[in-house]
Formats: structure tokens, sequence, C-alpha cells
């Protein structure tokens, strides 16, 4: 073989394996993360925050969930700024290990009963600690796979890290099928919840170890070459580039504030007696709906990203929050039947327009900011959205449903975030094709 054709093999294999790396510790992050969101919805409630009452204990328990949000910008920060100094690999690693820590602290955290008022406060600190973790771990993971990318297929390949959101979701949620399917719910609400959050600790040394064979990004090897990375990443960031901040919060807010209902609010709903005002239908059957469901999003996030690089990143989200923005009220109805092939249906329609909103996300953040200061740029403009979209959307659905007692209304609460999250993409101009290694000072010269 030619020097070219092999340059051109091992070039293949890296991506390949940049990929991996990145769908697989994204997978695991998030499954950390969804575990958590699953556990608020059904059991910590009544281990954690009983003294707050029955009610008021399932507000508290999905604030604690929206709690971990507030310390991603923290986390993206941090992750940001040393991503962008001293490279992409070390932080994706580093992210990594700090979510499973948190994960399998909670697996053996004891509850209320058991410690008192210290329960449910380091519960809240492990969560801090799992937001602080995630706020770094997307811009890594993002910026791994975009800048790995061929020019034309920048949308394909930043829609891997993506789809490991939805492949975390399928995972947590399986495993708790699974478990509360083989146990009671008396042995499920003692011990049998820990399981999922212990199980990580597995699932950290497989992604380690996949992570850790991952070359650094070409484009932070070509920034170190030149020199150019960033004395002051942050401080570059907000003096030249804070519009683009703020577009990329406004642009997510939708597609999170929506996929944290179909990652916790609506198995929780489901369940939930008719007597408190949910539909009673039975656990294991909803797990296995939503399970299913997450498979659509797994499929429209990885098209969302193919099409991308054909038609161009806005446009690709502007058809998916025109798709998400018609179903958002008319899917209650499907719910709210009762019937779970209804509700499956449901879900799965929904996870068209997220897909189409979620596959082209990494490809058009990495390409609004410069090289120097993209890693901050990205993880700041994601973990902010986080914030605004999805950080209290289980807590605000309870409560819209609460005050009205109509489940539509909460439609009309995602169709709001919706139309504010399309106009915020429709004010950024087409990134496609755009030159990944220009730097701030190339940009806007000082």
């Amino acid at each position: 073989m030619t020097a070219e054709v092999l340059t051109t093999i091992d070039r293949r294999a890296e991506q390949r394996k940049v990929l991996a790396g990145t769908v697989v510790g994204t997978t695991i992050e998030w499954y950390d993360f969804f575990i958590y969101a699953q556990a608020a919805g059904a059991v910590f409630a009544a281990l954690y925050f009983a003294p707050a009452g029955e009610t008021v204990g399932q507000i508290v328990a999905w604030a604690s969930l929206g709690i971990s949000f507030l310390f991603r910008p923290l986390g993206a920060i941090v992750a940001g700024h040393l991503g962008d100094r001293l490279g992409r690999k070390r932080m994706l690693v580093l992210t990594l290990i700090l979510m499973g820590l948190a994960t399998a602290l909670i697996g053996v955290l004891p509850t209320y009963a058991q410690i008192g008022i210290a329960a449910p406060v380091l519960l809240v600190l492990l969560r801090v600690m799992q937001g602080f973790s995630a706020g770094g771990e997307w811009g890594g993971a993002a910026l791994m796979s975009v800048e790995h990318a061929p020019a034309n297929k920048r949308g394909f390949f930043g829609a891997y890290p993506q789809i490991g959101v939805p492949l975390g979701m399928i995972l947590a949620t399986a495993t708790m099928w699974v478990i509360t399917t083989v146990l009671s719910e008396a042995d499920f609400l003692a011990w049998g919840w820990r399981i999922p959050f212990l199980f990580s600790i597995v699932l950290i040394l497989v992604g380690y170890f996949i992570r850790r064979a991952v070359e650094e990004s070409p484009i932070f090897k070509e920034l170190q070459e030149r020199k150019g990375e960033s004395s002051a990443p942050l401080k570059i960031l907000f003096m030249k580039n804070a519009k683009e901040v703020i577009l990329a919060a406004l642009i997510f807010i939708a597609n999170n504030a929506a996929g944290y209902l179909l990652i916790a609010f609506f198995s929780a709903y489901a369940t939930r007696p008719e007597a408190d005002g949910g539909l009673g239908l039975e656990r294991p059957p909803v797990l296995l709906a939503t399970t299913l469901a997450s498979f659509g999003w797994l499929a429209f996030t990885l098209y969302g990203g193919i099409i991308s690089d054909r038609i161009g990143r806005v446009r690709t989200f502007q058809i998916g929050y025109v798709l998400l923005g018609i179903w958002a009220i008319p899917m209650w109805f499907l719910i709210d039947t009762g019937d779970i092939t209804l509700y499956f249906i449901a879900l799965f329609v929904m996870t068209i327009g997220l897909g189409l909103s979620y596959g082209p996300q990494a490809a058009l953040y990495s390409e609004m900011f410069p090289a120097d200061i993209r890693y901050s740029g990205v993880s700041i403009g994601y973990a902010i959205g986080a914030i605004f979209g999805g950080a209290f959307a289980p807590m605000i659905a309870d409560l819209v449903f609460k005050s009205t007692g109509q489940s539509w209304t909460i439609g009309v609460y995602i169709l709001g975030v919706t139309i504010i999250s399309l106009i915020a993409v429709s004010l950024v101009k087409e990134t496609k094709g755009v030159p990944l290694n220009t730097r701030s000072n190339d940009v806007i010269p000082q």
C-alpha cells in the first residue's frame, strides 16, 4: 500500500475511535444523569423528602433534579477554560470519572429514615456534583467529534455525542424496567432502586478505557503548534462572542425542556395514582413504552445530523422545532386515554421534532465559535440553555398541571419555549462549511 492509502486508513481508524469514544462516554454520562431523573419521579420523594408531605415532597424531588443545572455553567466554565488551554481529551476523561463517582455514591446513600436531614442534603450535594460534571462533558464530546470530522460530515460526526443522550435514556429506562419487573414494589423501594446507580461503576470503567485511547482533537493540536491557545479564553469569549453564547442558550431551551419531560415527567405522570391526578398505569409497561419511544429519539437525532450536512444546520433545527410545536398540545390527548399503545405513539411522534432539533447541535455550536474559545463557548451556551430549559421543566409541568387540572396546558408551556428557540435559531446565519481553525483574533482583529 502507498503511504497515502495507509494514512487514509489510519485516519479513518482514528475517526472510528473518536466516534466510539464520544458516543460511549456520553451514553454513560447521561445514563448516570437519567437514572437520577427516573429515581426522582419514582422514589426520592418518599425516601429523602418525606417530611415535606407526598405532594410537596415530589415537587422538592423535581427541584433537586433541577438544582444541578444551576451548577452546569460552573462546570462549563472550568472545563471550558481548561479544555481551551490543556486540551479536549483530558476534560472528557475527568468529567466521566466525576459523574460516575457521584452516581455510585448516591447508590449507597442512607435515607432520611436512617440519618435524618443529612440524607437529602448529601443527595443534593451529589446531584450538584453530577451537574458540575455534565456542564463540561457535552462540550468536550461535541468538539472531539466535530473537530475530527471531514468538512462535509460535521453534522453526521457531531450527531454521535448527541445520540449518547437517547442511548443513555434507553439504558437507564431499560435498567429500571428490568428491575421493576423482577422485583416487587416493596423490594424496589427498599433496595432495588440502588442497583442502577451502582451499575454505573462498571460503565465508567468501560468508558474510561475507551476515552483514554482517543487522540487529541486535530484542531487543538494545530492551535498548540501555532501557539494559538488563549491565555484568557473566558474574557475573550464574553468580549467578542457574547451574542453567540446567548443565542446558543436560547436555541437549546425548547429541546432540553421537552426532552426532560420525556426523560422524567411522562413516566411519573403515567404511573401516579389516579387519586393524585395521574393515570394509574403500572410502572413496567410505562417504562417499556418510554424505552421503545427513545429509539425514535436516537434514530431522528442521527438523521438530523445527517440531513444538516445537506440542507444546513439552521433549516434542520427549524423543521424540528416546527414539528415539536405542532405536537406539543395534541399529544396530551393521546397520553390521557390511559392506553399504553397510544401513550407510546404520543412519545414516539414527539421524538421526531426532538431528534431533528438535537442532531445538528454539536456541529452548529462548534461552527459558531472560534477554535481558541470554542470549548468555553459551546459548553457555557449549552449549560445556560439547560438551566432555562430542562432544569425545572418537570417541576414546572407538575405545577402547571396542579394549578389548571388540565394536562394539555403543559403543552402550552412547551409550545411557548419552542417558539423562543425557533426565533433564536432563525437569527443565526447558516454555519455549514465554515472553517474550524480560525481563532478569535482572526475573526475580530484587535
